[in-house]
């Protein structure tokens, strides 16, 4: 009987240790699985960062040459404005008459008047 009680114990044994082995495999497999999902997620999320970077990258360049642009044009509506408008200098004269040069011909004004408001 002892050899009976001895050979169910060791049947035992070897199906709890067989059943343990294959938990182990099991969950070194799921491990696995784990690991090589949170690797491709990571690889994901820093290919989307990296385009997002690149983006922003590319949006602050825009930005700044529509600055410079604009600068420029700012400058040259300046320069149009200086022009176009003509430099006044108000002459020391006897009669009191206003100097005015418009591209580049001089203009004299005797007579002017206040603006109304």
């Amino acid at each position: 009987m002892s050899l009976r009680i001895k050979s169910v114990v060791d049947r035992f044994v070897k199906e709890l240790q067989e059943a343990l082995d294959a938990d182990i495999q099991d969950r070194i497999m799921k491990e696995r699985e784990m690991q090589s999902y949170i690797q491709e997620r990571e690889r994901e999320v820093a290919e989307r960062e990296a385009a997002w970077k690149a983006e922003l990258s590319r949006r602050e360049a825009e930005i700044a040459r529509q600055e410079a642009r604009l600068k420029m044009e700012r400058e040259n509506l300046e320069k149009e404005k200086s022009v176009l408008m003509g430099t006044a200098l108000s002459q020391d004269n006897q009669d009191g008459a206003l100097e005015i040069t418009v591209g580049g011909e001089k203009y004299r004004c005797l007579r002017f008047s206040k603006a109304k408001k």
